[in-house]
Order: structure tokens, then sequence, then C-alpha cells
């Protein structure tokens, strides 16, 4: 029997066109495993949506063809469900993506999907709100805010807000306890990954593992502007653990204290309250992933 997969296509995310994107499903899914349809959303939030029906139709695999938000949206959908998550990453950061060795090419996302190799990774749960990779309370997350206000997409408008930002921003005290040690101190970044990097190959934990039923709390401590240049050479090389102004924790639950209740889950902005409960919810998401 032929599986049946939904497309969900969100028509503003990233810098690409989407004009072709179902010619290309049409000519490379493997029509004699899987019978699709597309959908495409409406506005913010609509992809949670149509993933709950996909869902409840008893769907096999709903797609997510965007950028972290449309990944997001989906995937949190299906926390909890038999119905796997598959991405055709056509975002600006694609940082789930990155993790899970898809390609960012339209066509060889397309036959991973043929592949249809699948694991079933752990999701994180942030007093009431679940997220799949990362997120951030720090630094990161005003900048996700401001990139998403932002009229333009692409890895250019990030950096711009990067630097905007970077010059303006306070270290924040936070208060930590995980594994029953109680820590307080100021950070620049305090981000919560179950996969390695936030996008476009900044990977904030590179030895994140999704499957392992553990956390990490990456923890940037304020540092000298003279350290800078070597700090963005780690963070890009996967090196990032080795910074002498970082610190990761691994851990399955913990409280973490903020003074605002700014945040991003995987690249979107929201509101959280100022005392977090953070715990790992091992093996809870199918997903769809490539080839190492």
């Amino acid at each position: 029997m032929k599986k049946r997969i939904w497309f969900i296509i969100n028509p503003i995310s990233g810098v690409r066109r989407k004009d072709d994107i179902p010619a290309l499903i049409s000519r490379y899914l493997n029509h004699e495993h899987f019978s699709f349809e597309i959908q495409y959303t409406q506005h913010k939030g609509h992809a949670v949506e149509l993933a709950k029906n996909a869902v409840q139709l008893g769907i096999d695999i709903v797609c997510a063809v965007g950028g972290d938000g449309s990944v997001h949206e989906v995937g949190t959908a299906l926390i909890g469900t038999q119905t796997s998550l598959a991405v055709i990453p056509i975002g600006s950061g694609n940082g789930l993506a990155r993790h899970m060795f898809i390609p960012r090419d339209v066509k060889k996302a397309i036959q991973t999907i043929n592949h249809n190799q699948q694991i079933i990774m752990d999701t994180v749960l942030v007093n009431d709100q679940p997220f799949l990779g990362v997120g951030g309370y720090g630094l990161d997350a005003i900048i996700a805010k401001k990139f998403d206000e932002d009229h333009k997409r692409g890895f250019w408008t990030y950096v711009k807000h990067v630097f905007k930002e970077f010059f303006r921003y306070n270290p924040m005290n936070i208060s930590i306890d995980t594994n029953g040690e109680v820590k307080k101190l100021p950070v620049v970044l305090c981000t919560i990954a179950n996969t390695s990097e936030f996008g476009n190959g900044f990977k904030v934990s590179p030895k994140s593992d999704a499957t392992d039923g553990k956390l990490e709390l990456f923890l940037l401590k304020p540092f000298s502007l003279f350290g800078i240049p070597k700090m963005i050479y780690q963070f890009f090389t996967g090196r990032s653990d080795q910074s002498v102004y970082s610190e990761i924790i691994s851990f399955q639950n913990a409280k973490i204290s903020i003074p605002n209740g700014v945040a991003h889950h995987d690249g979107e902005p929201l509101t959280v309250l100022h005392e977090l409960n953070v715990r790992v919810v091992p093996q809870s998401l199918h997903i769809i992933v490539g080839q190492k």
C-alpha cells in the first residue's frame, strides 16, 4: 500500500521562489511508493492546523516545505503521533534540516523522502511549549525577534541584525538548577539544544544528539572583544564547546530563571515565563533523515 504524504508549503519563507516546487515533487517523488497532496499555508500558525488535520486523517508523512518556522509548526503538531515529519528546507537557516543531513537542494530533499530512512527523535518541553531543535533566551532571542519583524529574509538580513544587536546587548543574570546543582551567573547566550545548530552552519552545541534522551544547555559568558574572531571561527567549525567563554551542561530536567520573557523556539520568537521548567521528551517524533 502506498504511503500518503501531505506537503505543506509556506509560500513566504526564505528567499527562494516556490512556483516550481509542486512540479519538482511530481517529477521526483517515487509514485510507486507514495501518493501526495499539496497544501499551502495562509497565515502564521496555519501549518499547525493542517498538520493536526493530517494526523486525524491518518496521513503517514507530513512534509514541511519552508524554513525553521514551518518545520517548528508542522513538527510540534506531530509530536506523540505515528505521523512522520519530512522536510524540504527552503528557509533562511534550516537548522534542524542541517542537523539531520537533509539536503537543501529540493530535488535531493525529495529523493531523501523516497529513501524513507526514519529515526524517532527526542523533543523539548519548556513549561507547556514544545520545540524540536534549539531554544534561546538571550541575545539570540533578541535577534530572532528582529529578524522576524524584518520584511527581508535570508542570511545577510540575519547577519545585519546580529551586528546591530550585538553591540547594544548587556549580559543577563540567570539562575540554573540542573542535576541538583544551582548556578547563578551572567550570560550572553542561554540556549537549550536538542540538536546542534541555529542554522547556516552556526553550531551552538556540536555534540548534541536528538536521540540520546538528553538536552544540552549552552552558556556563553561575557567575553572580550579581542576574543570575537576566534569565537566566531569556533562556532562555524563545530568547536564552540572549546571556547574559554562557553559552558555546556547535559541534562534531562532543569529549572532556569531568566530576567525577561524574550525567547525563540526553533528560531520562532515568543514570550515565555521568567521561570522555565525544561525537560526532554524522549523518542517522541518520527522524522525522515538524510545520509551522513
